[in-house]
């Protein structure tokens, strides 16, 4: 192969690799789909390392070098998009697929469908309601945390869009969580009826729990990648700790201002 197509195959890589990051995969992952597109073109010597915000990559060919760095970040949770990269990924290394069509094959990928705002807001609610009743809620506490979740949900579509700092995407979160919960409890009480509060906090709050980057920070750690499985687990306990201190702001000010608990 010429530089230009070793440049093709590095390339190629690097657009593969950013789409699983992007999505949520794993380091492992991620650098097992980057060593397979470049040993699948003869590249034995091909080196990757890969942390939750870059992708970095080092070829060796003929005796000379080829490198890229891509700073990217994990952006949201597709599986799907994740899936049909490691399809691509087979179907590109069994040499059934050219370098052209593989272009083409991640674009198609990039710009796949995602699911509309009000399938996800929707999705959110549901998902909170039925949180709620695991924790021990009832039918009136379901559709308080269906309403506090599409909430929460419908901000955090509104953080992604601005890039807010997840710190601050997550605290505020947590705010608008028992601000919501708040007054949907109160206005049911001017009609005589009342609802466990806990049990809607908590599982409104759910769809906001860093569940996956939990799961893919003991990967990567089982796995050996500790800097990247350290990076994400202390993600996802940063991410507790905005929810947490979201909800406590507002607690703490109500308790301040009105007295006694809730």
């Amino acid at each position: 192969m010429n530089k230009n197509e070793i440049n093709r195959i590095l390339k190629l890589s690097r657009r593969a690799g950013k789409i699983l990051l992007e999505n949520g995969a794993e380091t492992y992952r991620v650098e097992e789909t980057i060593n397979l597109i470049c040993n699948s073109k003869g590249i034995e010597d091909a080196n990757c390392f890969v942390v939750p915000t870059g992708i970095f990559i080092n070829i060796e060919y003929d005796g000379e070098y080829y490198s890229i760095i891509h700073r990217t970040s994990i952006e949201r949770i597709d599986l799907e998009r994740i899936a049909m990269v490691n399809n691509f990924s087979r179907g590109f290394a069994s040499g059934s697929i050219t370098v052209t069509e593989a272009d083409k094959d991640l674009e198609r990928i990039e710009n796949a469908p995602e699911f509309k705002n009000w399938q996800i807001i929707l999705g959110g609610g549901v998902a909170g309601g039925f949180f709620t009743l695991l924790f021990g809620g009832g039918p009136i506490e379901f559709s308080l945390a269906f309403l506090t979740s599409m909430f929460v949900i419908m901000f955090s579509l509104i953080s992604i869009k601005y890039k807010l700092p997840f710190f601050m995407k997550n605290f505020t979160g947590g705010i608008i969580n028992m601000f919501a919960a708040l007054i949907f409890i109160k206005s049911l009480e001017c009609f005589g009826v009342y609802a466990d509060i806990d049990s809607i906090i908590i599982g409104s709050l759910m769809p906001l729990v860093p569940g996956v980057a939990i799961v893919n920070s003991i990967r990567d750690i089982i796995s050996g990648d500790f800097v990247s499985g350290t990076s994400r687990m202390m993600e996802a306990v940063l991410i507790a700790v905005a929810l947490a201190l979201g909800v406590g702001t507002v607690l703490q000010g109500y308790i301040m201002i009105f007295g006694g608990s809730i």
